[in-house]
């Protein structure tokens, strides 16, 4: 089992061949036999290189690559024991009614059913590499992290925030819901950014603001309101006239 789980550990086209291929040599699949690059290999008088060499020591010791992989046990394969024999039959290329009878099989037209469900699943089981494949390839891709505002003050470290790291910041500080109440501003910078981020969408672009206004708004978020002001100015998400006569989001 465990050699069976080795094997498939492999990829596709690597299982497909029966070997793995290093800088230095040729290695079988299946007993793990491996065949140094730049040697010369003899098998009943005849003389081979390491990559044809392989070939030979599976067709001669393991009889094929699909006998060696039909064969393998069906908890790794997937396929019960009319399955195997089955695609057996497909594979030594034998008519339906060659199936039929080897088998005892109840008619031609199952065996026919047979071949039409292998190759629904053969269409399945491209899509659902093609699936996993782009999952592996998510998980090696970079963090993608939300953009800062454009008239962020200071771009650092504080703004590399995933859309996961936004959302869990918002809850643990909304706790009771995100159009309810700060539960403290006393927090790390970059935990700051995403709730003042969060507080800057209560406000309208395009429109001033009294003081008066802000403060009424940031009132129903935090009691220490005029902290939350100072911020959304301090970090670029908010201006406001010299005189403080008016304020607006950036």
């Amino acid at each position: 089992m465990g050699k069976a789980i080795d094997i498939l550990a492999n990829e596709y086209d690597d299982i497909k061949n029966g070997y793995t291929q290093t800088a230095d040599s040729f290695k079988c699949l299946f007993c793990d036999k491996e065949f140094e690059k730049g040697l010369i290999y003899r098998h009943e008088d005849q003389y081979y290189e390491a990559r044809r060499y392989v070939r030979v020591h599976i067709e001669t010791v393991h009889e094929s690559v699909f006998e060696a992989l039909v064969k393998m046990d069906k908890k790794i394969t997937g396929l019960s024991e009319h399955q195997s024999e089955l695609l057996r039959c497909f594979y030594n290329k034998l008519q339906d009614q060659q199936i039929q009878q080897k088998l005892e099989i109840g008619s031609i037209s199952t065996v026919r059913n047979h071949r039409f469900a292998m190759k629904e699943k053969e269409k399945q089981a491209k899509l659902y590499l093609a699936l996993t494949a782009l999952i592996r390839e998510n998980e090696n891709a970079p963090k993608k992290f939300i953009q800062p505002h454009e008239t962020a003050t200071m771009i650092d470290d504080r703004y590399k925030i995933t859309e996961d790291e936004n959302a869990k910041i918002l809850k643990k500080y909304f706790p009771e819901e995100l159009n309810g109440r700060l539960s403290t501003f006393y927090i790390k910078e970059k935990c700051k950014i995403v709730v003042l981020r969060h507080i800057s969408e209560k406000f309208e672009k395009n429109r001033q603001y009294t003081e008066k206004e802000v403060n009424e708004i940031l009132k129903n978020i935090f009691d220490d309101y005029p902290v939350l002001r100072r911020y959304l100015i301090e970090y670029g998400f908010m201006d406001r006239k010299d005189d403080c006569s008016a304020y607006w989001m950036k």
